[in-house]
């Protein structure tokens, strides 16, 4: 026992690094379906947007870039996803600079694919991407084509049927930030505080307990925290649109979920290599001490 003790506190780091490396791909090819828990702040949200009715408008914002894509691209597409299969209108648009050039439009392709009889244009638009978040967000309250002239093909606002007779975020009946950073919380303060537009953050992991605060004071309709609440939330779309679920099933799709059987899997190897670790150390300072 002692020498497979030791021989563990010897062993080569790429060896670990490769277990890692089978522990997390392996349940993203092979997803193993690990129960998800659905807290209140990712029901809350799901359920704001089953209420809205075909013809309204969800504004989706896409505030991160591919650093966080793991984490933030599941919850954008879900977001998408329910309102497409709503009918509700959604205007698409980025306050990272990443977020529209690449994160926005890939999201987009890949989820109106799923849904061939959309228009662009009069179902989804995308107006690209905007510097000066704060600023442009108090703008959109008075007028979305001073913020946003035109879509990100150029073509002005005027011109596109999505946006007849919308012109203030007033007249928007949700926003979806999905964000990392400081942007979210824009959104808050700019535009749920000044304009009234009721608000849905998702964030990284590492970037939800900040916004806690804003759920509890009800300045937030409701919150995804990192791929678990992206995770939950395509449990309640599995739920909720049985067709989609088979489709997801087929294709083994639905990302996060599978994110969370491979996270799940590498925390338990993590505990595992950790015990084993402090067993192995107090095994040879007990050694060392007898042998003295």
């Amino acid at each position: 026992m002692a020498g497979m003790l030791d021989k563990l506190l010897s062993l080569d780091r790429r060896w670990i690094f490769l277990l890692v490396l089978l522990c997390v791909g392996t349940p993203i090819v092979l997803p193993i379906g690990l129960p998800v828990t659905t807290t209140g702040s990712t029901r809350a949200a799901f359920d704001y947007i089953e209420s809205l009715k075909p013809g309204d408008y969800v504004w989706v914002s896409f505030d991160y870039g591919p650093s966080s894509a793991p984490e933030n691209d599941p919850m954008a597409e879900a977001f998408l996803r329910q309102c497409f299969a709503k009918k509700i209108r959604v205007i698409v648009c980025a306050f990272y600079p990443l977020g529209s050039l690449g994160l926005a439009t890939n999201s987009l392709a890949k989820v109106t694919a799923e849904y061939p009889n959309l228009r662009y244009g009069e179902d989804y638009v995308n107006l690209g991407y905007k510097d000066g978040a704060a600023a442009v967000m108090r703008r959109l309250g008075e007028d979305i084509a001073e913020g946003f002239p035109a879509d990100v093909n150029g073509t002005p606002l005027a011109q596109l049927p999505i946006m007849k007779g919308l012109r203030s975020i007033r007249q928007v009946q949700l926003v979806c930030s999905v964000a990392t950073g400081v942007i979210g919380e824009y959104w808050i303060t700019q535009v749920h505080s000044q304009i009234g537009t009721p608000i849905i953050i998702g964030p990284t992991a590492v970037a939800a307990p900040k916004y806690y605060a804003y759920l509890n004071a009800g300045q937030l309709v409701g919150m995804l925290g990192g791929m678990k609440g992206a995770a939950e939330y395509e449990k309640l779309l599995a739920a909720r649109y049985p067709d989609m679920a088979r489709f997801y099933q087929s294709t083994r799709g639905f990302t996060a979920t599978k994110g969370m059987d491979g996270q799940t899997v590498i925390h338990a190897v993590i505990i595992l290599f950790i015990l084993l670790g402090n067993v192995a150390y107090i095994s040879r300072r007990a050694a060392q001490k007898k042998g003295a």
